[in-house]
This record gives C-alpha cells, sequence and structure tokens, in this order.
C-alpha cells in the first residue's frame, strides 16, 4: 500500500480538531462571519487574529497556536499589518491538497495503491 503524502496527512490532522475546522469555515467566508476591519481587507488581506480570538471565545495564544499549525499544514497564510496578523485560507494550497486527497481515495477504493 502506498503512503499518504506527508501534507495530506498534516492538513487532515490540522483540520481534525473541530476548533480549527470551524475556523477554517468562518475564513472561507469572511464577510458572513466578521465584522468589517478598520485595517486590511476581510477578503483581499484576511481576518485580523483579534477577531478570530474575539469569535472563538479562547486566549489570544490559544488562537495564535491555532493558526500557526493551520498555517504550517498550508491551509492558511498570514500577513502583518500594523501590530496585527491577519490569515486568509491559501485557496491554490487547499486545492491541491483536495486533489491530492482525492485522487488517493479514489486509487485506494479501484486498488490502484
Amino acid at each position: 500500500m502506498a503512503t499518504d503524502p506527508p501534507e495530506i496527512l498534516t492538513a487532515l490532522r490540522a483540520l481534525s480538531n473541530p476548533r480549527r475546522l470551524e475556523i477554517m469555515t468562518w475564513l472561507r467566508d469572511p464577510t458572513a462571519h466578521f465584522p468589517p476591519q478598520r485595517d486590511g481587507d476581510l477578503i483581499e488581506d484576511g481576518v485580523c487574529v483579534g477577531f478570530i480570538t474575539k469569535k472563538c471565545g479562547l486566549s489570544q495564544p490559544t488562537t495564535t497556536a491555532h493558526m500557526q499549525v493551520l498555517a504550517d499544514a498550508g491551509l492558511v497564510t498570514s500577513k502583518k499589518i500594523r501590530n496585527w496578523v491577519f490569515y486568509k485560507p491559501d485557496h491554490g494550497h487547499l486545492s491541491e491538497l483536495i486533489e491530492a486527497l482525492g485522487d488517493r481515495l479514489l486509487s485506494a477504493a479501484t486498488g490502484e495503491d
């Protein structure tokens, strides 16, 4: 049996946490889940970690740790504006991961390991 590419496993581990999966859902449609920001555009620049922290109801260090896991997995990108970090989905990498996972599952289903 072929082994899964490390990036697929890393992404799946990152998304296995319900809080991180919820954050990714929010980031997918930021205008529906977050208020307008004074600095940075929700779509172009991403969502300020302060807004993510408030919506999660977690401490900022805990939220930042969750965001770092998502970033390390290639699921989000970050951008610093002034004193804040803004996060948005890495759509290109997400598409690649979904395609690779689909290929892996299809080959497993057809016995083409």
